[in-house]
């Protein structure tokens, strides 16, 4: 079968000829419709990422066909049967175990979901590890409600754009940020109540005018930004982070967290009881991943190199 593969850590992929997947017991084999790219998959190129093992094939996301029946597959390895967290040896599907960026996988039975019928492959494909990571952040850590006041730090990337949707469908006011003024004004035509430039002096102070103050914050990026967070929050607020691409938090004041009686949450992926819930909760409100580009498998390179340069909005997926 062709796949993309990485052949030696801190080379580039290939899209190359692989061997045909052997499934273990237990597991099925699907022939894979479309896959999907993840900052995490970035990250492995390029040797950031713990536990990397080559020859392998990339992709925690993917859907496609097993017997006929039309799947998206769960990437979770592990998990464990705590909602509360993962085990230690958890692992995501791409790495080390071969990915989705294959004609075929080998996954687990028990990983496969009914494909919602109203998404096209490519946005089912598009579904799987940011939807659920959004949605743990939201309803699990973020404890989200009806008419709650939320704040998603650097709409455009792919969790982000799931955490906007899911705060949407569940009927809060939502406002974003990013450092691309065609991203806001793209967040705002969904739904967005408003947004603000964080790369601009003051657009903490922007936004606490615009909404009177957040009661959830979902943020990927931490860093200065970080900082600011507790300043707009209101009352019993719940800020909860997902990554740390822009590093450390200077200056950060634990005065406004005590006062203010606001919760600071981790959170990573989500258990498979909660990835039920979220294609459960795509079904009930129709909602559609935003798709921002889709590259033939053979083109992964470029799709890799549009991801890496941060230019999407939504998610970016490759067609099998």
């Amino acid at each position: 079968m062709k796949a993309i593969v990485l052949q030696e850590k801190g080379q580039p992929i290939e899209y190359a000829d692989f061997p045909d997947p052997q499934p273990a017991e237990g597991e099925v084999v699907v022939d894979l419709k479309a896959a999907a790219l993840n900052h995490r998959d970035v990250w492995i190129t390029k040797g950031m990422y713990p536990g990397i093992q080559t020859p392998g094939i990339l992709g925690s996301d993917g859907a496609g066909l097993h017997e006929g029946r039309a799947c998206v597959i769960n990437p979770n390895i592990g998990w464990g049967d705590k909602r509360a967290h993962q085990r230690k040896d958890y692992t995501i599907l791409g790495m080390p175990k071969h990915g989705t960026m294959a004609e075929k996988v080998a996954v687990r039975r028990d990983r496969l979901h009914d494909k919602p019928e109203h998404l096209s492959w490519e946005e089912a494909a598009a579904l799987p590890l940011g939807g659920l990571t959004a949605y743990r952040a939201v309803f699990t850590r973020g404890q989200l409600q009806s008419g709650d006041k939320v704040l998603i730090s650097g709409v455009g990337g792919g969790v982000a754009l799931f955490a906007f949707q899911f705060a949407l469908a569940a009927g809060a006011e939502v406002y974003v940020t990013s450092s691309s003024e065609e991203k806001i004004e793209q967040a705002v035509a969904m739904g967005a109540k408003g947004g603000a430039n964080y790369r601009e002096d003051g657009w903490h102070k922007q936004l606490r005018e615009a909404s009177g103050g957040f009661d959830v914050v979902v943020d990927s990026a931490g860093g200065p930004g970080f900082a600011l967070f507790p300043k707009i929050c209101r009352f019993g607020a719940r800020i909860v982070t997902y990554g740390g691409t822009q590093g450390k938090v200077p200056g950060f004041s634990p005065q406004l967290i005590f006062w203010k009686q606001i919760s600071i949450l981790g959170t990573s992926m989500g258990s498979d009881e909660e990835f039920a819930e979220m294609i459960a909760f795509v079904n009930q409100h129709q909602l559609k991943p935003v798709v921002d580009r889709t590259y033939p498998l053979s083109e992964a390179p470029a799709a890799f190199q549009r991801m890496d340069e941060g230019q999407q909005f939504g998610k970016i997926v490759l067609t099998v």
